[in-house]
């Protein structure tokens, strides 16, 4: 598939590091071609100077770069970017370290994953009996939540 992009602005492009990758990375690209430090436990928006044509039946996934991830500590958060949504794609990065952390214009910060979408009407029930008229799903978990796999 291919998958046209834009750039708002000179500099960085989409890219894939290996044939396999499964996203594109993507650069940190300011209006103002300065760098950016995020304090620990700060969050800030990055821009890309990137727009992309995403189809119909399909969303860009924004993730996490693993070594951004462990080695600087910064983590990608909000990030579903809608087909239909013209505009830049920015990132949302949290710095979760505990130092201080710079990125530079052209640092890959993030990587876009193309993903298709199913889309469903969510339906309103009266009953709290989801799993017990029909076996919509192959599990009989219950309603155990957090850490319950492995607990009988």
């Amino acid at each position: 598939m291919i998958l046209e992009y834009y750039r708002v602005r000179k500099g960085g492009a989409p890219f894939r590091a290996n044939p396999s990758d499964a996203g594109l990375d993507l650069p940190f690209n300011p209006s103002d071609a300065k760098p950016r430090s995020i304090a620990p436990g700060e969050s800030v928006i990055l821009a890309t100077g990137l727009k992309f044509g995403v189809p119909h039946g399909y969303m860009l996934e924004i993730k996490n770069r693993s070594g951004v991830a462990a080695k600087k500590g910064l983590l990608v958060g909000a990030c579903v970017v809608d087909s239909g949504y013209d505009g830049e794609i920015f990132v949302n990065i949290h710095n979760v370290g505990t130092e201080t952390q710079t990125v530079f214009p052209c640092d890959r910060v993030a990587q876009a994953v193309l993903v298709p979408v199913v889309h469903f009407r969510a339906l309103e029930t009266n009953e709290d009996n989801l799993y017990d008229w029909y076996p919509i799903a192959i599990s009989d978990r219950g309603p155990q939540a957090l850490g319950s796999t492995d607990k009988k």
